[in-house]
């Protein structure tokens, strides 16, 4: 998993640095890069919100496949199947791509978290090593619980590792800059992680992460009871609905502040990006736009159709004559 996380890390990694020179705060850094992932994210949010318009446009074909197939559920979920190749819909990649994406942008800032020393400050590899070094062998170093965070726990003991440090020829201007780096957010340290037994601050990470994501939750339930009765009685939704925070809270307990920073920065804009679609792309719409297309596309092959057939009765009328004349 490491080595996912770092793979991952080396472009997030760049974009991040870059962000970072230009705004010198390492917590809005994060809140801006989120943004960019966002942004990123969108044309995936547009590609769910149609795949749902067309799953609800799907819905009369469906119940009339289970009406017809009442009690053979074999051949419910066959006609249904058959369906969806016709239409040229999966269901199932509605959700899962955005979710994908996510994922891979949360292990990436989680590689570049685990390494504020190579992404936000640039200090090279061999400098690094060294300074991961002289902190093993410090007392309060723990090998099962710090090794992935070693970075983390070099910020934070970096005036204990600077004699140490500068003995083996590492130069003070990178010591210094180790030690003036801002690895907080509004008070916050980025690089501890919250512990449910240690209340404090780091408890506003989990409790706001909970309470973004519920909102995001509760906004797409009503615009589904709104566009979609039907779907909103499935009872996997209201498990959705109260399931993503209790995850959201689960999860940022895992990692280190900086990770769950991004999740209530990402909860925001997902939010936000949400709201917005329900205007601009809003599944009435849409399913009225859906319904002209189709309309207009029937047309279509009709004309099409009656063209060739004409064109194909004065073919055989000429080959009758012709032979008669032959």
């Amino acid at each position: 998993m490491d080595a996912i996380y770092e793979i991952l890390g080396i472009p997030f990694g760049y974009v991040l640095r870059f962000i970072f020179e230009a705004v010198d705060n390492y917590g809005l850094a994060l809140i801006l890069f989120t943004l960019f992932a966002r942004l990123l994210m969108i044309p995936t949010s547009i590609y769910q919100t149609k795949g749902t318009v067309k799953t609800q446009r799907l819905q009369p074909k469906i119940r009339r496949i289970n009406a017809k197939y009442k009690g053979d559920q074999k051949k419910i979920q066959e006609e249904t199947q058959a369906l969806y190749q016709r239409e040229g819909h999966n269901p199932m990649n509605m959700g899962c791509l955005p979710l994908a994406i996510q994922f891979i942008i949360i292990f990436g800032l989680i590689g570049v978290i685990y390494h504020p020393l190579k992404w936000a400050l640039a200090i090279d590899e061999t400098t690094i090593n060294s300074l991961t070094e002289i902190a093993k062998t410090l007392p309060g170093y723990n090998a099962k619980t710090d090794l992935r965070t070693i970075e983390l726990f070099v910020i934070n003991h970096i005036d204990t590792i600077r004699p140490l440090a500068l003995s083996k020829g590492i130069g003070a201007g990178v010591i210094d800059s180790i030690a003036n780096f801002n690895f907080t957010f509004l008070g916050i340290p980025l690089g501890k992680i919250p512990s449910i037994k240690e209340p404090g601050i780091l408890w506003v990470v989990p409790i706001l992460s909970g309470l973004t994501s519920l909102a995001t939750s509760l906004f797409s339930m009503l615009q589904q009871r709104k566009n979609n009765p039907e779907m909103a009685k499935n009872p996997t939704m209201g498990c959705m609905t109260f399931g993503m925070p209790l995850f959201s809270i689960y999860f940022t307990f895992q990692f280190p502040a900086g990770i769950g920073i991004y999740w209530i920065a990402s909860n925001v804009f997902a939010l936000i990006q949400t709201v917005i679609l329900s205007f601009t792309h809003s599944p009435k719409k849409m399913i009225a736009k859906a319904m002209v297309d189709e309309t207009v596309e029937r047309r279509s092959r009709k004309r099409i159709s009656s063209a060739h057939l004409r064109r194909k009765k004065k073919k055989n009328k000429f080959s009758r004559w012709w032979k008669q004349r032959c």
